[in-house]
């Protein structure tokens, strides 16, 4: 895609908050920052040009965005190092790297909008294209792959816990059934039987029906959350003292993740009646924001894809001994 066309009508989610958040820890004299989820580079950009000094850690599953992110941070050649990696690969990264300590990671989780608006993709069933969904194009493992081959209990599974459908069981018995008389190999049939599947009566709310059915086939196929749980711990790991984390995420499944894993950081873990809290078991992180944050309506109007978003952000302030 043309880099004008690709960043034209992007913005960066919530950019104005994110930058206030990580300011005050990269502002050392080496601060280190990873993006674990480059996509189109936005806040990346904003985060180098705001602090000269910076060097940022760029990770993306998707070939594109690694090859698009690289033209787009050129400016920045000599600080930047940018990894086609999962974010679950975090630890590796930054070894191969020579980082052992960040001041600050960045988590845009979900679908980026380039996935979205390229039809050939299969992440969306608006358009009629094959059934993919691959963040890593390299990968073997596609929808078309998932919807044909995996049991009707897997099939429930996935779209009862990943899509939160109501209707899993009825939506995956429709599956088997279409499939067997035929391959499903494009969007549009998908969406066609998830429609059929779903009871009239819901249909006529709620938006498109299918939007689960997807959300989940592609969490199954590029493993998002497994690698959520891998990567924020791991991130919060690697900071140092007054480092700080961001997350955004844009669905329940992802917010739950990170309001786990940071209130375990920010909880005091000493036994109930002690007149003194145990140093060992003070929290090494305090929560940066109230329960989860949401874009303000002007954002939204400006960006409508904005409107799921969720951001939750800690800082360290204890390291261990």
């Amino acid at each position: 895609m043309d880099d004008s066309v690709a960043t034209g009508g992007h913005v960066p989610v919530m950019l104005d908050r994110v930058l206030e958040l990580l300011g005050p820890a990269l502002s050392g004299p080496d601060p280190v920052v990873v993006d674990a989820n480059l996509g189109l580079g936005g806040h990346s950009a904003a985060l180098l040009a705001a602090h000269p000094a910076l060097h940022l850690i760029g990770i993306d599953r998707d070939p594109y965005a690694i090859e698009h992110s690289t033209r787009r941070l050129s400016p920045y050649a000599d600080r930047i190092t940018l990894v086609h990696a999962s974010s679950a690969d975090l630890p590796d990264v930054l070894a191969r790297a020579g980082r052992t300590t960040i001041n600050g990671a960045l988590f845009d989780l979900g679908v980026s909008s380039p996935q979205l608006d390229e039809a050939e993709r299969g992440f969306a069933y608006s358009y009629d294209a094959p059934l993919d969904m691959r963040m890593d194009t390299s990968q073997e493992l596609t929808a078309e792959q998932v919807v044909n081959t995996y049991s009707a209990a897997d099939l429930t599974r996935i779209l009862r816990d990943y899509g939160e459908e109501r209707f899993a069981q009825r939506v995956a018995g429709l599956i088997i059934r279409e499939r067997a008389k035929e391959a499903i190999t494009s969007t549009k049939r998908l969406a066609d039987i998830v429609r059929e599947a779903i009871p009239a009566a819901t249909r006529r709310t709620g938006g498109n029906p299918a939007k689960r059915t997807f959300q989940a086939l592609r969490i199954e196929v590029n493993a998002e959350l497994s690698a959520l749980e891998a990567a924020l711990p791991a991130a919060l790991d690697a900071l140092a003292l007054g480092g700080r984390v961001v997350v955004l995420s844009y669905h329940s499944l992802e917010d739950r993740l990170t309001k786990q894993a940071l209130t375990a950081r920010t909880r005091d873990t000493s036994p109930p009646g002690l007149p003194v809290p145990l140093p060992a078991h003070q929290p090494r992180f305090r929560l940066l924001t109230r329960g989860a944050e949401l874009p303000s309506e002007e954002e939204i109007a400006r960006n409508p894809r904005a409107a799921s978003a969720r951001l939750r952000a800690a800082e360290r302030i204890r390291v261990d001994d």
